[in-house]
């Protein structure tokens, strides 16, 4: 029998593939096919007496005519396997013997799989660099843009009611201030502001670093030059230089720029201060009063160190298990998210597979899907939200003074857990609606990249400042993660809150990926009954191409090859010969079978 043409078969990547969105379609077909195919068999399987039977009938209907002692004879015969249709032998390959990597029948196959292989390489390469150069870059020029880091310096000395002395603590502390800037190097972008920008109140700074509107704040108080100077003429034993000046931040914003940056900044410039204003307060003393005015046996603090800075951290980071809280254990939200596609994309295929009943109408399935996908969300984040809680992070504590530091003071007081919670909902979905949408659009393998991409540009945008960061990435201001962690902190340490902006970003996110979402399915299952309508015509090219490369090599197979066709292997087309001719002698001898059964009859006088 002739063996069937590569139109009739189907690779094993395609037979039988339960597609998500057409199973029905295909469960439909294999079931027809099954039954065309019992019947074929059913027909093929007869008892002798049927066969008797089929001959008698064969018999009066076959009509002969002696011409020249040659008998012709037309006989109705039933239609063969191909003509019929495809059958389950006709679909698969004759099974063939494994051979070796360079045997010559694998070198169409071994040029073809170098290449996929090489290209896939590069494709990689590409999209891993450009994702890791997307996070190196967010850290290239941070050095460089230390300067964005505001910090406030205000002079109160001389203010009323001190205004009757003339101030000294509070110019050369600005002068010192200017000469660490003029010296270069990465130094914060110092803002010297009035007094009367604060309405003249040392708290008013403070409620400014509060509110983010500056990293941190030198402040020199309004009494530092009269009280230092009482305690000098007076002997002021009490008198202490922590009192002259201060520094306020807040590390609790971001704790890696404010250990990195601002604290390394601040102490640097206390210690400048300090070691050169001894001499110069020694200098102008000497200038405006006598050494027998100076009490300095009963003071001497007055004279060194002089003044120095009290520093207040409204929001002190802690304790350490708020780390994953607020960075890593945040990429989690988008695994977990990024998985769910995997998880629930079977069990959802449930319904639109008809086996045992009928499908689901295809909206009514996205329907489902999208609702079972939040639902999912909402009680994932609630177990992510839980294992803060489980490692004791604190989440009933009432909120602090904005002024004052406080340690680990919450938000919402007993509330805080739900606020944060809610955050991490609303977070997850963003995220995962976004990479269910591109999943459903890019397929394997290339959902892998967007993971990647989509991991590393919440990254850079959301664990680091964007104030250090280039202006190209101006963007991450609106990227679900930068709105997530600032969310966060200001829940857990009661931060300046923003829950209206960043909720807001979120839920823009979530309304997005709502509207794609039904787009998407749709896409997915047109893409898919795409693939599917291509794969015989892919099945037979793909043949073609190896049979081409069997018949006619190329240079670089010809090399790579142990062996050729003279050690064995027939080329197809003598396989199709003598499978002809196998046939035409089977054909003749069922001739010969058929006069023979005719003269027996007529022996017998039938």
């Amino acid at each position: 029998m002739a063996s069937p043409t590569l139109g009739c078969q189907i690779a094993p990547h395609y037979d039988n593939e339960q597609w998500p969105y057409n199973s029905d379609s295909s469960d439909s077909e294999s079931e027809t096919e099954g039954q065309h195919e019992e019947a074929v068999e059913s027909h093929d399987v007869e008892s002798p007496d049927s066969t008797d039977q089929h001959a008698f009938d064969m018999e009066k209907i076959e009509t002969q005519r002696d011409t020249g002692g040659i008998v012709t004879a037309t006989t109705a015969t039933r239609p063969t396997a191909l003509q019929r249709g495809r059958t389950k032998s006709s679909r698969k390959e004759a099974p063939q013997e494994p051979v070796g990597f360079w045997h010559w029948r694998m070198a169409g196959v071994r040029l073809h799989v170098l290449k996929l292989w090489f290209r896939t390489n590069v494709l990689l390469a590409i999209g891993i660099m450009a994702c890791l150069c997307l996070f190196w870059g967010a850290l290239l020029r941070q050095n460089h843009n230390v300067r964005s880091l505001s910090v406030w310096v205000v002079d109160f000395d001389g203010q009323a009611p001190y205004s009757d002395t003339t101030p000294f603590v509070g110019p050369f502390v600005t002068r010192a201030i200017r000469n660490i800037v003029n010296q270069g190097g990465p130094q914060p972008g110092y803002t010297f502001g009035s007094p009367k920008d604060f309405s003249n109140d040392p708290f008013k700074v403070r409620e400014s670093v509060y509110n983010f509107d500056a990293w941190a704040a030198v402040i020199i108080n309004p009494n530092a030059t009269a009280l230092l100077e009482a305690a000098v003429k007076d002997g002021n034993a009490s008198y202490d230089p922590l009192g002259a000046c201060q520094i306020i931040y807040n590390s609790a914003r971001d704790q890696t720029t404010s250990s990195s940056y601002i604290v390394p900044s601040m102490t640097a410039l206390q210690k400048y201060i300090v070691s050169t204003f001894g001499r110069a307060w020694i200098a102008h003393l000497l200038q405006n009063m006598s050494a027998s005015d100076m009490n300095l046996g009963t003071a001497p603090q007055a004279i060194s160190p002089g003044i120095e800075f009290t520093v207040y951290d409204l929001r002190p980071f802690g304790p350490p298990v708020a780390t994953p809280a607020v960075s890593i254990g945040l990429i989690y939200l988008i695994i977990i998210s990024f998985f769910s596609f995997t998880f629930f994309l079977p069990i959802h295929m449930k319904y639109v597979s008809p086996k045992g009943h009928p499908p689901l109408h295809f909206h009514h399935l996205i329907i489902w899907r999208y609702v079972a996908t939040v639902t999912s969300y909402f009680l994932l984040s609630l177990v992510y939200s839980f294992v803060s809680l489980a490692f004791l992070m604190p989440m009933s504590r009432h909120s602090a003074s904005h002024v004052w530091p406080a340690q680990n003071p919450n938000a919402y007081g007993r509330g805080t857990f739900v606020v944060y919670w809610m955050g991490n909902w609303v977070g997850m979905t963003a995220f995962g609606l976004a990479s269910e949408n591109m999943a459903m659009l890019l397929g394997t393998p290339w959902t892998a990249l967007w993971l990647i991409f989509w991991v590393i540009s919440n990254v850079a945008t959301g664990f680091y400042a964007l104030e250090l960061a280039p202006g190209f990435y101006r963007w991450g201001y609106a990227w679900p993660m930068h709105h997530i962690v600032e969310l966060t902190r200001s829940t857990l340490f009661d931060l300046h809150p923003r829950v209206g902006l960043n909720f807001g970003i979120l839920f823009a996110w979530c309304a997005i990926g709502t509207l794609l979402f039904p787009v998407c399915c749709y896409f997915m299952r047109w893409n898919t009954m795409r693939v599917k309508k291509k794969a015989a015509q892919a099945e037979a090219e793909w043949h073609a191409k190896m049979e081409k490369e069997r018949e006619a090599p190329s240079l670089l197979a010809r090399v790579t090859t142990v062996g050729s066709r003279r050690d064995g292997g027939p080329r197809r087309q003598d396989v199709e010969g003598g499978e002809r001719r196998t046939s035409t002698v089977a054909g003749e001898q069922g001739k010969g079978q058929r006069g023979m059964w005719n003269r027996a009859k007529e022996s017998v006088g039938l």
